[in-house]
């Protein structure tokens, strides 16, 4: 934990004195308490830096794809960082066991189901979906617009982000469906909000 607390306020100088930490919206909507799910765009990895900084001091678990924790130096930082491993071509029985402790725990688990209708995101949505059935959670919808790497935020591109009112699922696989749906179009609609909000 004292590594990601240190990383979140250095991450934070960081992209304060760039002039690119996210100006957030909607923070009134994120639980006070009890485990969750952050369900948010992702366009870069200064979103998943800028969604981190936002909620500190809680700390977010990232579900994150299982080729990043075998690379020699960054596979053992990640990890230390509060991340998970998913194998996306094969999941297993822990892409629902992990979030599901965690959230039992009382603690924040953070997927990023992109936007974009792939087939791929299409499942990542689904996987959201059915966490949060199976733990009864509630899941946060969220959206960012910003620089996407370290060379925009050297350009001092500014950061934003959004948090959506949280819902819960209830059980059944036609509610699954209709929620993955619902999440998505949720996504995109916040995507917009956010988008109208930048050009005020």
């Amino acid at each position: 934990m004292a590594l990601y607390d240190f990383g979140a306020r250095l991450v934070n100088v960081f992209l304060t004195l760039n002039g690119s930490k996210a100006k957030v919206y909607g923070k009134e909507n994120i639980p006070k308490e009890g485990g969750y799910i952050v369900a948010c765009t992702h366009n870069g990895y200064v979103d998943i830096l800028n969604l981190g900084v936002s909620l500190h001091p809680t700390n977010i678990h990232f579900m994150a794809k299982k080729q990043l924790f075998d690379m020699k130096v960054l596979g053992p930082l990640v990890s230390r960082l509060n991340a998970f491993p998913v194998d996306r071509d094969n999941p297993g029985p822990s892409v629902i066991k992990i979030p599901r402790q965690l959230i039992k725990e009382g603690k924040v688990v953070g997927i990023f189901p992109s936007g974009t209708r792939t087939t791929e995101n299409t499942e990542l949505k689904q996987g959201a979906i059915t966490i949060a059935q199976l733990t009864k959670a509630q899941i946060v919808p969220a959206a960012y617009v910003g620089p996407k790497n370290v060379g925009e935020v050297l350009k001092r591109q500014k950061g934003y982000l959004i948090y959506g009112k949280p819902f819960t699922v209830p059980s059944g696989k036609e509610a699954r469906e209709e929620y993955t749906h619902f999440l998505e179009q949720e996504l995109i609609r916040l995507t917009d909000e956010l988008k109208s909000k930048i050009k005020k």
